[in-house]
């Protein structure tokens, strides 16, 4: 039998998913190469006790409304949106959030906050506030800023994510660049549902909607909004290669975790894995020739990760974690999130085309970088 070897999946998704190249957009006004030291609060350190659900303005329309026009949406959203600016002891960084509840609970990207020193948010009104890491969803890339409790704080209107159609009107809001003067709006159209873009280890982003309104640096955390005034997503990532291709966090992925997370109070950090890796599409694995018609393609091995400690190697396709059917990394992200640090997994993948391996691999926290 002659041994079918599998091409370089690494080269494949550079390749064919440009997206393996992602700006994220958390505006810096000096060097921060190095600040993965992060020294910032987990979230089983900050506000210990259960919270009570403080949710979201939910989406309250009937088929007789009528789209709003860009000034009307943006009169009606702006006093939701705020900017965040961060400390992060070796620089600052500027970004955008969204206010979740008139207790003064504020919805942003985990990376804008992560390794802050400080955080201070800014109001519609240009009235200011300390804020302090209250919940954080790595996975997501979500954080929850508090605000002491003040007069006047309007929650955005959330929608329904999943109601969205390629092509439709969205609106972008928030603090690009970190100018003066307010956020900055920027129009354009749903370009994609459901994509996946390539980060770090263990970090990609799933279910993500794509957006041809121009998304900078400073927009990360601001809201992605329908023609109604509902907020769709949360803007997170740009492609630095492309020309307005943007990306926002779906905003029923995004609602749920902050349930979640204000509901549950702390909660075991997402086991960490140590991989990242491309999806195995059903064209891709044929036109491979592969045994298998989906899974997780296995690009990067995070050195010392138990993934690296498992022996899962580099081209391998993850096809199953414990009884979990792995299709696409979305299922990977999913598993993970339901898995905290400590759990005992057993990892099924196909290797060189041919052989099922099995690996067991102990999950631990994620590493602060």
């Amino acid at each position: 039998m002659t041994l079918i070897r599998l091409p370089k999946l690494l080269n494949i998704a550079l390749v064919a998913i440009a997206v393996a190249i992602v700006v994220v957009g958390c505006t810096s006004f000096e060097s921060i190469s190095d600040s993965g030291d992060s020294g910032s609060p987990d979230s089983t350190n900050v506000a210990a006790k259960a919270t009570a659900v403080l949710t979201p303005t939910p989406v309250n329309r009937d088929n007789s409304d009528q789209p709003l026009s860009t000034p009307e949406l943006v009169e009606l959203l702006t006093p939701s949106v705020v900017q965040i600016a961060v400390d992060l002891g070796r620089g600052q960084g500027v970004g955008t959030g969204v206010i979740l509840d008139e207790e003064g609970l504020i919805l942003t990207n985990w990376h804008v906050v992560e390794g802050a020193v400080t955080i201070t948010v800014a109001f519609e009104d240009g009235s200011v506030a300390e804020g302090e890491l209250f919940r954080r969803d790595p996975l997501l890339d979500l954080a929850i800023v508090k605000v002491a409790p003040r007069d006047g704080l309007k929650p955005a209107i959330f929608g329904d994510s999943e109601a969205l159609r390629i092509g439709e009107d969205v609106v972008a809001i928030g603090h690009a660049l970190g100018l003066r003067g307010g956020p900055t709006v920027s129009k354009g159209v749903v370009s994609a549902l459901d994509r996946t873009i390539v980060g770090e280890v263990g970090g990609d982003l799933t279910g993500l909607v794509q957006t041809d309104a121009a998304i900078n640096e400073g927009n990360s955390g601001g809201p992605l909004v329908n023609m109604f005034g509902e907020v769709v997503g949360i803007n997170t990532a740009k492609i630095n290669i492309g020309d307005r291709i943007g990306f926002a966090i779906n905003i029923n992925a995004a609602k749920t975790a902050a349930y979640s997370l204000i509901a549950q109070g702390p909660v075991p950090a997402p086991g960490f894995l140590g991989v990242g890796g491309v999806d195995v599409t059903r064209a891709l694995a044929r036109a491979l020739r592969l045994p298998v018609g989906e899974g997780f393609g296995v690009t990067v091995i995070e050195p010392g990760s138990p993934a690296a400690n498992a022996g899962i190697e580099l081209d391998d396709i993850i096809v199953q974690l414990d009884t979990t059917e792995i299709t696409r990394g979305q299922d990977l992200t999913d598993f993970l999130r339901e898995h905290p640090s400590g759990s005992e997994v057993k990892i099924t993948v196909v290797r060189d085309a041919e052989f099922l391996v099995s690996l067991e691999a102990t999950l631990i926290e994620r590493p602060k970088r």
